[in-house]
């Protein structure tokens, strides 16, 4: 189960409804927060979410509006007396783009570690405690103004325990939960491995966080089948297509197009010009080409679970 929400949903600058980028994604008690601009913690705290217990941070790029929230936020975690560590991720040059922010944070009496993510992703439990060993964390290259990423969470779900072939092979009952958790045992002589006593791999849930971007063809190989799929969609009007590329964005339409492509299930649009004063006006644009589109706000939030 992976809870995710919208915290801000604004574009360059905040406004009264509208904080800056940022979005959190839960699962089992442990929380990854994408971006993080300007007015994240009073979002976070309209939107009821505590980000005490975040453990790693996603950047998608350095531009301020999406990291000028986290001096704020890691000096509160300082103050509320966090412990555990953070783990920070970005794309190339992360220490250097960081300093600033660093020296504004100060000291902080929990370690923070600053990384780059290889391009084939890692397991979360490698980078934070508490993370299912399904749970993986990929970067992927997107198109903006500077060196940017978006990012693509798995969860993904092993096939059905199968208690005859355990039994068959003689694995004690207090050894099931092991092979269930992809760990062999040993049963006898024999070394028992989980693909002998489970079913084929069963589907796990995909959410994609793309960052600042414009259409490109590594956002829909990223999205490809994602369940949920929050996606940059800085101007409404089909003729800004031209002016959204100068910029490295998109408009309503093409972030549908993105989804469309992918084969996504469900789309919020999000990272508003403040030129875009109601986004539902512009919505129409965007369905006409991927009806399971809805505009993000601030706030919106969603369950994701397995199917069966």
């Amino acid at each position: 189960m992976l809870d995710i929400t919208l915290l801000g949903t604004a574009a360059l600058m905040p406004i009264p409804d509208r904080a800056l980028t940022a979005a959190t994604l839960s699962c089992g008690g442990s929380t990854i927060l994408f971006d993080c601009g300007e007015g994240t913690q009073s979002a976070a705290r309209r939107a009821g979410v505590s980000l005490m217990k975040a453990d790693v941070i996603a950047l998608t790029h350095y531009h301020g509006d999406h990291i000028f929230g986290l001096p704020g936020l890691m000096q509160t975690q300082e103050v509320f007396g966090r412990t555990q560590p953070l783990t920070i991720v970005g794309p190339g040059g992360i220490s250097a783009a960081l300093r600033p922010i660093m020296e504004l944070v100060g000291h902080t009496g929990y370690p923070v570690r600053l990384m780059e993510l290889p391009p084939e992703g890692v397991r979360m439990c490698d980078i934070a405690r508490g993370w299912p060993e399904a749970a993986r964390l990929a970067p992927f290259p997107t198109e903006h103004r500077v060196p940017s990423q978006g990012y693509c969470f798995t969860l993904g779900r092993a096939g059905k325990f199968m208690p005859e072939r355990a039994k068959a092979l003689g694995v004690p009952v207090n050894q099931w939960g092991l092979l269930q958790k992809g760990q062999r045992v040993q049963a006898g002589e024999i070394t028992v491995r989980p693909e002998d006593v489970l079913g084929a791999p069963r589907k796990g849930l995909k959410v994609v966080f793309t960052g600042d971007t414009a259409l490109c063809d590594s956002l829909v190989r990223a999205a490809v089948g994602a369940d949920l799929m929050i996606c940059e969609a800085t101007y409404g009007e089909n003729d800004q297509a031209q002016l959204a590329r100068e910029y490295g964005h998109m408009v309503f339409a093409q972030a549908a197009e993105a989804a469309k492509r992918a084969g996504a299930r469900r789309l919020w649009l999000a990272h508003y010009s403040q030129v875009v004063e109601d986004p539902q006006v512009y919505l129409p644009n965007a369905t006409a080409i991927f009806e399971n589109a809805v505009c993000g706000e601030d706030g919106l939030s969603a369950t994701l679970r397995f199917e069966d």
